[in-house]
C-alpha cells in the first residue's frame, strides 16, 4: 500500500491502520485474500480504541500484528452490514475488535522516499537491486555526492541512516520472496548474504522475530 511518500507491506497475520482522510493505493503483488475493517471516526476516538487526536503514532499508517483472536473476530462480523442496527452479538464483536486493535503490535514494515531529487534517485536505483548497493559510499557515487552529503539528507528527508533505510528494502524484498514460497536459503542469496542464519540475524535484529514468523 502506497499512502505520500511511504509504502508499507502487508504480509500474511499483519493488518494496516489507515488514518481517515488518507489517500492511499493498494496493490496486490500476489494471490491474496483481503479483509477490510472500516473503523466509525466516533467510535476511534471515544470507544475501546481510544486513538486522542494528537496522539501521533495513530495519526499514520501502522502495520500491526494480527492475533489469531483478532483475525477470527473479524472474520465473524457482517461482510455487510448496510444500515441496518447491529445485533447484540455484533456489537459485542465490534467492541472486541478494538480491544484487540488497542492491544496490538506495531511492526516496521514500510519503505519511505524521500522529496529531494537526487536522494529519490538513489533510493529507486537501490530498490530495483538493494543486494548490489552495500554501502554508503556506493549511494554516495551513485547519487554523484559525498558521503557527507548524503548522510545528511538521509537525516533530514527521512529521519535514518542509509543503512537503516536498505534494511528495510530487504526486508520488503524478503517479504516479496516468502509470499513466493522460496526456501530461506535462496531468499538470503538474492538479498547478499553468505547464509541463511546471516539473514536470520538480521531479521531478528530488525523486527525482534525470528524469520519463520516475520515471513510467514
Amino acid at each position: 500500500m502506497t499512502a505520500g511518500l511511504s509504502t508499507y507491506l502487508v504480509p500474511p497475520q499483519r493488518a494496516l491502520w489507515i488514518p481517515p482522510n488518507l489517500e492511499h493505493i493498494v496493490t496486490v503483488v500476489e494471490d491474496a485474500n483481503l479483509q477490510t475493517l472500516y473503523v466509525h471516526q466516533d467510535a476511534a476516538h471515544t470507544g475501546p480504541l481510544r486513538i486522542p487526536d494528537d496522539a501521533h503514532a495513530w495519526r499514520h499508517c501502522r502495520v500491526l500484528e494480527v492475533s489469531s483472536l483478532l483475525r477470527e473476530l473479524v472474520l465473524h462480523l457482517p461482510i455487510d452490514p448496510g444500515n441496518g442496527t447491529p445485533t447484540e452479538r455484533e456489537r459485542c464483536i465490534g467492541q472486541l475488535v478494538m480491544e484487540e486493535l488497542a492491544h496490538a503490535q506495531p511492526v516496521r514494515l514500510g519503505v519511505d522516499l524521500p522529496q529531494e531529487k537526487r536522494l529519490r534517485a538513489l533510493c529507486e536505483t537501490v530498490l530495483e537491486d538493494p543486494a548490489r548497493w552495500t554501502t554508503l559510499d556506493d549511494a554516495a557515487h551513485l547519487a554523484g555526492a559525498s558521503v557527507r552529503t548524503i548522510t545528511r539528507l538521509f537525516r533530514s528527508e527521512l529521519d535514518t541512516t542509509f543503512m537503516q533505510w536498505r534494511q528495510q528494502v530487504l526486508l520488503a524484498k524478503a517479504l516479496s520472496m516468502a509470499a513466493r514460497k522460496l526456501p530461506m536459503s535462496t531468499i538470503a542469496a538474492e538479498l547478499g548474504y553468505a547464509s541463511a542464519s546471516a539473514f536470520s540475524a538480521m531479521v531478528r535484529r530488525s523486527v525482534g522475530m525470528p524469520p519463520s514468523r516475520f515471513l510467514g
